[in-house]
């Protein structure tokens, strides 16, 4: 089983930046895909980027191409979440999450955080 644990969410202003980071423990982290996912208030949970095994092999939603970046390090058992030029509409609790295919999907995932608030103002 693998236990996830977020950070580095916060506020921030709009055309601003934060660095989210998840932090894994337990067996096979490097056999895992990782995702990131978030939440707006009273909407449904939605894919952000995922990281294949290899930490080149990535994958963004249309909507964070060109401002977000997820990167994992296998040594370091983590996976990271660079955010440039927020958007009051990036504004969410952000998940990081563990699974065995590369999907989009929230039910693909088997592992998951607890959560980072990300509040960007205008």
């Amino acid at each position: 089983q693998v236990q996830l644990v977020e950070s580095g969410g916060g506020l921030a202003q709009a055309g601003g930046s934060l660095r989210l980071s998840c932090a894994a423990s337990g067996p096979s982290f490097s056999s895992y895909v990782l995702a990131w996912f978030r939440q707006a208030q009273g909407k449904e949970r939605e894919f952000v980027a995922w990281a294949g095994l290899q930490e080149t092999h990535t994958y963004h939603t249309d909507s964070v191409k060109g401002r977000f970046t997820i990167s994992r390090d296998n040594a370091k058992s983590t996976v990271d979440l660079q955010m440039n030029s927020l958007k009051p509409e990036d504004t969410a609790v952000y998940y990081c999450a563990a699974g065995v295919v590369l999907s989009t999907r929230v039910k693909s995932y088997y592992y998951w955080g607890q959560g980072t608030q990300v509040t960007v103002s205008s």
